[in-house]
């Protein structure tokens, strides 16, 4: 069985940072499309960013541009979201997940096939 495990969340003053790990088991991350969700309080899940498989291509939403940055460590079969600079509108539970494709293809959640149990990110003073 598949899983994807998110860890790193917690509570964070605004302007500062919090590493995100999605770790996988029972398949390889570098062969899947992988990106994070966040989902606000009383809203949907809105994707932030996503790594590519084949080439390693990043793609970060302009809201968190410049602020957040996807990476992965293949020999760890982990995908890390490094999130700086954060503000109270990031808070949320943030999510990761994969796609049955090497190619970040957007972020539609209902074309990812795999799911993590998310990690609560929150910022406030």
């Amino acid at each position: 069985q598949v899983q994807l495990v998110e860890s790193g969340g917690g509570l964070v003053q605004p302007g500062g940072s919090l590493r995100l790990s999605c770790a996988a088991s029972r398949f390889t991350l570098d062969r899947y499309a992988i990106a994070w969700f966040r989902q606000a309080p009383g809203k949907g899940r809105v994707g932030i960013s996503c790594i590519s498989a084949r080439d390693g291509r990043t793609y970060t939403v302009d809201s968190v541009k410049g602020r957040f940055t996807i990476s992965r460590d293949n020999a760890k079969n982990t995908v890390y979201l490094q999130m700086n600079s954060l503000k109270p509108e990031d808070t949320g539970v943030y999510y990761c997940a994969a796609d049955d494709s090497p190619y970040c293809l957007g972020y539609d959640p209902y074309e990812y096939d795999w799911w993590g149990q998310g990690t609560q990110v929150t910022v406030s003073s």
